[in-house]
């Protein structure tokens, strides 16, 4: 693989945690597998320091489970966690919804309209590129943005990398991808309109409806 391209301002660790973090939402790496620090050290050619720094933080996050004395595994798939992290998902989002359309602005509604069209641009084609997972993430961010709270953005953030593993492992199911793609435009129609209830209501099935795909990772 080589060493990953580094951004201006963008520490050795920083970037190691990224690309490690894209790679284990990718599938990269086995659900339960160990992971080998010399090995990774190998493919991804970085330092010991910077590496561990990485794997440290990402256990932190979740993404990894440090063992004792034994380095770090991938967690396993549950059946069980992901309906608990769908749960938290839907009842955060909801709120988080509500509070951003009563405060969003135009520039807010704005950066919305555009995140959907680059969205939906990208739903067209039959395959969920690297391109798309960034715009789809661009666009519930987007949606979230004003709810004037860091940290409940924070702990969405975090949900939506936990449930991401689970999703994106999973078989492709067309007929609920349509539905889901056609979700989005709803929610920017009931956000820009400020119909706050059915909006929440409406991202909260969304969550919902995506766990029915996610659940395809666990069987």
């Amino acid at each position: 693989m080589g060493t990953p391209k580094r951004k201006a301002g963008t520490t050795r660790s920083s970037l190691i945690y990224d690309t490690l973090r894209q790679d284990l939402l990718n599938g990269r790496f086995q659900a339960g597998e160990r992971i080998a620090i010399s090995a990774l050290k190998n493919h991804y050619d970085v330092g010991l320091s910077p590496l561990r720094e990485a794997l440290n933080r990402l256990a932190a996050y979740g993404l990894l489970i440090q063992e004792n004395q034994r380095g770090f595994r991938v967690p396993r798939l549950n059946r069980e966690e992901l309906g608990d992290i769908t749960e938290m998902r839907r009842q955060l989002e909801g709120m988080a919804l509500g509070r951003a359309i009563e405060r969003g602005d135009a520039e807010w509604e704005s950066k919305l309209l555009a995140a959907a069209h680059r969205l939906k641009r990208a739903d067209e084609t039959s395959e969920k590129t690297d391109e798309w997972e960034q715009l789809h993430g661009l666009f519930h961010r987007t949606l979230l943005a004003p709810c004037g709270s860091a940290w409940l953005l924070r702990f969405i953030e975090q949900l939506h990398d936990q449930f991401d593993r689970y999703r994106r492992l999973a078989p492709s199911v067309p007929q609920l991808r349509e539905q889901l793609n056609q979700q989005h435009d709803e929610l920017v129609e009931l956000a820009l309109a400020g119909r706050v209830p059915e909006a929440e209501k409406l991202i909260q099935d969304h969550v919902h409806l995506s766990h029915m795909v996610a659940l395809g990772a666990c069987e």
